[in-house]
Parts: structure tokens; C-alpha cells; sequence
């Protein structure tokens, strides 16, 4: 989304120092509309007023009332839960972190600023927040008009999830055909799998196509993962790792957060809500964020475990180089009982060949 799409947002920034107040407004005010507070009573205050801002960026130590304080103010508050929170803080510790992110935070960004990452962090979750209040405003929308054709409304959710994975890929080094090579990959998995008996209660046409829309959003969690970690170029630390983790549940809330606004559900939603959450999860039980084991992992979510994995073992990332199909293909199939379902690692070995031809027609 463009710069100037989003200058009718807003920003409030509530921090008790003067000067970081001064910064912020210069750094932000051409881009967007920009509100002050020097506190957390006058924050709240602001917020009792009829228009909202789109995004706050909040410090965390203020005399009289912290950060902490303010944002459990605002996301106990149903009219202002959906307002966007970025803590903006000399407080570095993973533990601080995770408590901002367990508060309802949707970031983390660390004092002193680096106002090149601040201004594209900003940039990222207004674009996120337009997308989801599109989604939620086109669904409204849709009960209306259904009569105007099933295709039409599958455009609509196809593109409103491109979209929104689109965003996630700007904090990575993923790219738009990544998304196409995954989502092929589950598709093929699924139309392989269809008749066997473990699977064929679940792989109906309706529940592919499903899948294969849903797919996209696997990682969208990753939009609230701090750039220091998700874009480290070596082995994350035991710290870093438990907060890459918490990708799978971000992406779980945020998607739980747009389908809660839709009356009466979405079952595209829900099966991106359940590869969301679960395709990390390890067959043998080792996995996260649940631990679950065996069947108890969704369907949906082990078909997305192969494709995922697979993918990323054949592209290059900050901190690997690309291996080759053969060598992907390898691990794959060492990981069957362990980290996947057996049956679905027998299905992909059937298959390599289309799995092959989707990357190579994919390819980045």
C-alpha cells in the first residue's frame, strides 16, 4: 500500500518526554496525521473522543501511570480494543517483550529509534489494519450480495488474502511466488490424498479449494515478530527462538480477530486460523505451539507442514543457502513419523516430480 493511501491515518504518540514528543512529530508528521500525549491520563483522554486513531505508539515508563497500564486500559475497553499498539521503549528485555505482546501489543520497537525501521514498522501494521478493516467491511458486505455469484465472492477472498500475506512478506525475504509454490504444494497434497480412508472424510472439493486459499496466511503472524530477531542472519538464541515462536498464535489472533467480526463465521477463515496456529506442530509431538502429537494435529495444518518446510529447504534465506530438490526431498522423507504424518510423507514422495515442476514454474 502506498505512502499516500495512508495519510488519513492517524498516530498518537503518548510519551512524557518532550523531546522523544518533538521527534516523533517531525518524523512522522508529513506522512500522516499526528496527536501528542505526554501521558497515559491524557492518552486515555484523547481516546474518549469520537475519532480514533489508527495507530499508537506507546512508551512504557511514565510517571503515574506506565505503558503497561495504558494498553491494558485500551484493550479492556471494547470500543478501543481494535486500536493498534506499538510499544516504542528503552525496556529491551525478552521478557518486557513478551509481556508487551501479551498485553495486546501487535510490536516492539526499541529506543533508541532507528527512524528508518520505526517509519517502516508504522507503514506495515496501518497497512495490516487497512487490510483488516477491508476484509471485515467487504464480508458485511458480501451477505448482501450473494446473489451475485459464488465466483465473485471467492475473488474477493482470494485477493484479500494475497493481500494480507503480502504483508508478511515485507518483513521477510519471501516473495509473492512463494506464496503460489506453497499453496500449489497443498493442492497437490490434497488432490493425492483424497481417497485414502485417513483423509477422505475431510478432503472434499469445497474443503481443498479451502485449503488452497488459506494456505497464504500461514506465516502472517510473522508481521509481529521484532526485525532484530526475524531478520537475524544467524542461529537464533533459546530468547529469540521462544519469541519466533509466538508467530503461530499471532497469526491465530489476528485471523480469530477478522473472522469474530463476521456473523456467523468463515470457513476459509477458520482453516487459515487452524495452519496458522498449528504448522509448526511435529507429529512425534515436539513441535509448537501446543505440542500436539499424531492426529491430533489438524489435516490442514500437516499438509501445510511438508509444503512449508519444503519451500523453505529449497529457497534461500538470511541465514541459509537454497538446498537442491534431491537434498530437500531427503529431509522430507527422514522426517516421516517424526516431524510429519507418515501418510502424507508417502503421498509427497509419489509427487516429488510436481512438487519440482511447481517450484521451477515459480520460481523466484
Amino acid at each position: 500500500m502506498k505512502n499516500n493511501e495512508l495519510r488519513n491515518s492517524t498516530v498518537l504518540v503518548v510519551d512524557d518526554s518532550p523531546e522523544n514528543l518533538e521527534l516523533m512529530g517531525g518524523l512522522l508528521g508529513d506522512l500522516y496525521r499526528v496527536k501528542v500525549a505526554n501521558s497515559g491520563a491524557r492518552a486515555l483522554k484523547i481516546l474518549e473522543g469520537d475519532t480514533l486513531p489508527d495507530l499508537i505508539l506507546l512508551d512504557v515508563m511514565m510517571p503515574d501511570m506506565s505503558g503497561w497500564d495504558v494498553c491494558k486500559a485500551i484493550k479492556s475497553n471494547k470500543r478501543l480494543a481494535d486500536v493498534v499498539v506499538i510499544f516504542l521503549t528503552a525496556k529491551t528485555s525478552a521478557e518486557d517483550e513478551k509481556l508487551g505482546f501479551d498485553l495486546g501489543a501487535v510490536d516492539y520497537i526499541s529506543k533508541p529509534i532507528n527512524p528508518a525501521t520505526l517509519l517502516a514498522r508504522v507503514k506495515t501494521h496501518l497497512s495490516l489494519k487497512s487490510m483488516s478493516d477491508v476484509l471485515r467491511d467487504r464480508n458485511l458486505v458480501l451477505k448482501d450480495e450473494i446473489d451475485k455469484g459464488v465466483q465473485e465472492i471467492r475473488a474477493i477472498q482470494e485477493t484479500t488474502i494475497h493481500a494480507m500475506a503480502s504483508l508478511a512478506e515485507t518483513r521477510d525475504n519471501e516473495t509473492g511466488n512463494h506464496i503460489r509454490r506453497t499453496q500449489n504444494y497443498v493442492k497437490t497434497l490434497a488432490l493425492t490424498l483424497r481417497a485414502h480412508p485417513r483423509f477422505s472424510h475431510y478432503l472434499s472439493d469445497e474443503q481443498i479449494e479451502m485449503l488452497y486459499l488459506s494456505a497464504p496466511l500461514h506465516d502472517i503472524g510473522k508481521v509481529g515478530i521484532p526485525d532484530h530477531i526475524l531478520l537475524k542472519p544467524g542461529r537464533l538464541d533459546a530468547t529469540e527462538f521462544e519469541v519466533m515462536k509466538t508467530h503461530t498464535t499471532l497469526g491465530y489472533q489476528s485471523i480469530l480477530s477478522a473472522t469474530e467480526r463476521l456473523s456467523g463465521g468463515s470457513s476459509f477463515l477458520t482453516c487459515a486460523m487452524e495452519i496458522a496456529l498449528s504448522h509448526q506442530e511435529k507429529w512425534d509431538g515436539s513441535g509448537y505451539p501446543q505440542g500436539l502429537a499424531g492426529d491430533e494435529i489438524p489435516i490442514s495444518a500437516r499438509l501445510m507442514a511438508v509444503a512449508d518446510v519444503y519451500d523453505a529447504l529449497i529457497s534461500e534465506r538470511y541465514y541459509k543457502k537454497a538446498f537442491s530438490h534431491e537434498v530437500a526431498v531427503g529431509i522430507i522423507l527422514d522426517g516421516r513419523g517424526t516431524h510429519f504424518d507418515p501418510d502424507v510423507v508417502d503421498a509427497f514422495k509419489r509427487i516429488e516430480a510436481e512438487f519440482l515442476a511447481i517450484a521451477t514454474r515459480f520460481a523466484d
